[in-house]
């Protein structure tokens, strides 16, 4: 059983990366900020009980069904108001990311020259660009592997299919992305877990 301050310190932990993942998702900031924020109320009331090392794949499990309401919703509330179309707005992408902007001084990795500033920001620019274009499944499965960390069964676990399909998601996803990127002049590698 985990203890209060084991689950606010694992909320705590993947606070940044959730709200994150759910921009690339939903494109929206303010959902981002609210299925993030209901993500989170769900596993504390209904998991915070539970031994706090199945917190990570429960709580991506929770965080991606969260975004996937939030979408059906949206659907259900698009299909009801489409004669009031001229009165929603579209999220811009040259909206600036606050999380882009922030600077964390405790982080060892973070630039030290401006030119080096500069060339990270564009080569992040160009990478959220490409993962922005790789179907659903496979950003998913391209998220939770490499992004979060997540092993095979893990990201079957919160993807709810099986790890072969975590594999194929992944060798998709790798292929794509190093495909689109090379194509912006980038050649990244991952290394295959």
């Amino acid at each position: 059983m985990s203890t209060s301050v084991q689950l606010s310190d694992f909320l705590a932990s993947v606070e940044r990366r959730a709200f994150k993942y759910a921009v690339y998702a939903v494109h929206d900031e303010q959902a981002a900020l609210d299925i993030v924020q209901d993500a989170m109320i769900k596993l504390a009331e209904r998991y915070g009980d539970k031994p706090a090392e199945e917190f990570p794949p429960l709580f991506q499990r929770i965080l991606q069904n969260t975004i996937r309401d939030h979408f059906r919703r949206q659907k259900v509330r698009s299909a009801r108001f489409s004669l009031f179309s001229s009165f929603t707005t579209s999220q811009s992408e040259d909206d600036v990311d606050v999380l882009d902007i922030l600077q964390d001084e405790d982080n060892p990795s973070q630039p030290e020259t401006p030119h080096t500033a500069v060339a990270g920001q564009q080569l992040v620019t160009i990478i959220e660009a490409a993962l922005r274009q790789l179907p659903a499944r496979q950003r998913e499965a391209f998220l939770l592997r490499y992004w979060e960390g997540f092993d095979t069964a893990e990201t079957a676990v919160a993807m709810g299919c099986s790890e072969g399909s975590v594999k194929t998601h992944c060798s998709r996803a790798t292929t794509t992305m190093a495909h689109i990127l090379k194509r912006k002049g980038v050649d990244l590698t991952w290394a295959s877990n």
